[in-house]
């Protein structure tokens, strides 16, 4: 089989959101190569995971259903996923680029002896020519990823090892429901008892704290966003008041953070989150291409700064030319007298 294989991510029952822009990017390439979309969720009583990710392109759901594994640990899964992939021979296999994926992919990767390219934010189908023997092979996996710092974005190839695996950033990928909620593809519920022993399960959870984002800054439908131009951390806490009044959430650039403006969950771009707000709104940031990457789906894209040729200007659908630490304080005024 030369299908395509996502790997959902679950929390109980519930598929993880970067697994569903996975299956949403899962069913583009599966089109683009005319193969099938499958999906594998392991854990404790799935029933609901059909019904999530059917709607999202998948045309097989492949469950492993056991009390062993309704919390993650490494050494199941990964032989749980290893041996579904020897047995069904992918040609891709796809991950989330979180604390889980990047637990699992490269065990994964060892035991396959097959390539991983890690942190992906873009994914395309494309020919490759092998310089050594000069052939072209059609239709490899093109996997796009930041490198050198976010300087450059690498385009990685896997020409001869199967599965080309990836893991993708959360955010990078859009969602899009391509099929009706009533629709039944194929579930097929596999015995895990084949697929694991007892040895997979010398580690045991006794307890497990989940501590909540500190914020929701990827699905905010308004973001208010400081860069280096902000000057300082004082000058730049004064975002939190004017998100506070927009019913927003405040990113940051890299040079903001490295500044110590802010703290790193919030930066935006190659090498933080990707958002696709409502209302974007930028306070001192030039626009290089690193940070603009993060946030290009925005709607309404609103600049502030001192620079009129700022980058970010010709992006921007309304340019204000002018001081961020000037004009913060007048919109926080005005906004508290509409309270």
């Amino acid at each position: 089989m030369d299908n395509i294989l996502v790997y959902c991510e679950l929390d109980g029952a519930k598929v993880a959101e970067v697994s569903l822009e996975l299956l949403s990017e899962g069913r583009r390439l599966a089109d683009r190569l005319g193969v099938k979309l499958e999906a594998v969720a392991v854990g404790h009583n799935l029933a609901p995971v059909a019904g999530q990710v059917f709607k999202y392109g998948a045309d097989t759901l492949h469950l492993f259903d056991d009390e062993r594994l309704a919390l993650y640990t490494t050494l199941p899964q990964a032989s749980v996923l290893g041996k579904l992939v020897r047995e069904e021979g992918y040609q891709i296999f796809l991950l989330g680029a979180t604390v889980i994926g990047r637990d699992l992919a490269p065990r994964l990767t060892a035991e396959l002896h097959c390539g991983l390219t890690a942190d992906c934010t873009s994914l395309e189908i494309g020919p490759y020519e092998d310089k050594k023997s000069g052939t072209v092979i059609e239709n490899l996996l093109y996997q796009a990823r930041p490198a050198f710092g976010g300087n450059i974005v690498a385009t990685i190839v896997n020409p001869h090892n199967r599965p080309q695996m990836a893991t993708v950033r959360e955010g990078v990928m859009p969602l899009n429901v391509t099929r009706p909620d009533d629709y039944a593809g194929t579930v097929v519920s596999h015995n895990v008892s084949d697929y694991v022993d007892a040895a997979d399960f010398v580690v045991e959870i006794l307890e497990r704290e989940i501590k909540p984002a500190a914020n929701n800054l990827k699905n905010a439908p308004i973001v208010i966003a400081g860069g280096y131009g902000m000057g300082s951390k004082e000058n730049f806490d004064k975002l939190f008041v004017l998100a506070r009044l927009l019913h927003g959430e405040v990113g940051a650039t890299r040079a903001a953070i490295d500044a110590g403006f802010t703290t790193h969950d919030r930066q935006i771009g190659q090498t933080g989150l990707t958002v696709r707000p409502k209302v974007y709104i930028a306070f001192g940031i030039s626009g290089q291409v690193q940070h603009v990457s993060g946030m290009l789906d925005s709607g309404i894209v609103i600049s502030v700064n001192s620079d009129p040729d700022a980058p970010i200007n010709a992006l921007a659908d309304y340019v204000v030319t002018g001081r961020a630490e000037e004009v913060i304080p007048k919109l926080i005024t005005f906004y508290q007298q509409k309270q």
